[in-house]
């Protein structure tokens, strides 16, 4: 069993200023924001390659602020435009807990591999937080589309006729950063 200092002990307190914050102004709301600083800056993607990683990733873990606890649950997505698009059913725990508070993580992790000899991993993964909010018409035709062409290519028009009679039954959440962080080690 892991232990922690105990709150308040000369311990804890080093642990707590150990720990880097940097400062971010949200471009559209001028408003700041604290996000953790990435302590292996050795490791940092470029913003070209966290967006790779993003648009390939096969699925990410959305995870959202329930009652009492987090709540992470993977889903498919798509990434366009700087948005994360997901789909989901009309009602549930991860709608609920977004229309509560519409902050969220998104988290993708590509390629990875296990080294046992070194006890270290190689890695690839892309960490998002932002804002999540429903969308409609076209915007929700289009993240459908986009995810019947990331997820089955070779039934595109059996998907078009998919989206169409799923309507009502399918609701597109989008996820808007406000904070994007890409880490890697190979």
């Amino acid at each position: 069993m892991i232990s922690f200092p105990a709150v308040g002990s000369k311990k804890s307190m080093y642990l707590y200023q150990t720990i880097s914050m940097e400062k971010k102004t949200h471009k559209r709301t001028g408003c700041e924001k604290m996000f953790p600083e990435m302590r292996r800056k050795d490791r940092i993607l470029s913003p070209e390659n966290t967006e790779l990683l993003l648009q390939k990733g096969e699925y990410g873990v959305l995870s959202t602020m329930g009652e009492e606890y987090p709540y992470g649950v993977p889903v498919s997505y798509v990434y366009e435009n700087g948005a994360v698009y997901i789909h989901c059913a009309i009602v549930g725990s991860k709608l609920e807990n977004i229309i509560r508070n519409p902050k969220v993580s998104f988290c993708v992790v590509g390629a990875t591999q296990v080294l046992p000899g070194d006890f270290t991993t190689n890695y690839e993964s892309v960490v998002l937080f932002g804002k999540a909010e429903e969308v409609f018409a076209e915007e929700k035709q289009r993240a459908m589309e986009l995810l019947v062409q990331k997820y089955s290519p070779e039934f595109m028009q059996k998907g078009l006729d998919y989206i169409k009679n799923a309507d009502s039954r399918v609701k597109v959440i989008k996820i808007t950063a406000d904070h994007l962080t890409g880490k890697s080690r190979k």
